[in-house]
């Protein structure tokens, strides 16, 4: 076990970036599923966007490392029902990114802060609603407990590393959304999709800590 969590921090240290960019940070260039159009006609939303953040929770467990994951209360206005990571949207009383990401884990899943050990950050994912999502990758306690708001989470689940970090497995899909065709990402475990920003991110963490080969 010790093996794969240092090799796992290994890839980590070299492929996460240390901080976060800023807001205004001219060096940021947001991922998004802008990115995936084809002919590069996706027309992205414009600014101010509004900035939340997400945390990508992996925990390792006897059989192998995995990562958390929910599926969201139908009752939600957006996204309802769909497979997320847990976060939302950064508060001004959120001193940044991070601080958002766990307060958010703690609300929706009840995972305790100080359960969670913070890695690195991945490229900022600009989302077709106009929110700029900072994700933030969280080495979480084996024996850390959860209670899921049933107001917010309809399920909380684990998928085995192994399985998110297959390339082959993210399938490009599309769809007509308000009258343009939106392309995405999109790949499933048992009988859950996950696609859209969900799957944009875990796909970057794919890409920083598992690079295709040139």
């Amino acid at each position: 076990m010790s093996d794969a969590i240092d090799d796992f921090l290994a890839r980590a240290a070299y492929g996460l970036s240390p901080q976060p960019p800023g807001p205004d940070d001219p060096t940021s260039n947001p991922r998004g599923d802008h990115s995936l159009d084809p002919d590069g006609s996706a027309v992205l939303p414009p600014p101010p966007h509004r900035r939340a953040a997400v945390l990508v929770p992996v925990v390792f467990r006897p059989e192998g490392p995995s990562l958390i994951l929910t599926q969201r209360a139908a009752n939600l206005r957006d996204p309802s029902g769909q497979v997320a990571l847990p976060g939302g949207k950064i508060d001004p009383s959120d001193p940044d990114p991070a601080a958002a990401a766990l307060r958010e884990a703690d609300e929706e899943i009840g995972l305790d802060p100080a359960s969670v050990r913070l890695i690195g950050y991945l490229d900022p994912y600009l989302s077709g609603t106009g929110f700029l999502v900072t994700p933030v990758i969280g080495l979480v306690a084996p024996e850390a407990t959860f209670r899921p708001n049933p107001a917010e989470v309809a399920d909380l689940f684990e998928v085995p590393l192994p399985v998110l970090m297959d390339r082959e497995r993210y399938r490009l899909r599309s769809r007509a959304w308000q009258g343009r065709t939106r392309y995405f990402y999109a790949l499933t475990f048992g009988d859950r999709l996950i696609w859209g920003v969900t799957a944009g991110i875990l796909n970057n963490l794919r890409e920083r800590l598992y690079p295709d080969p040139d």
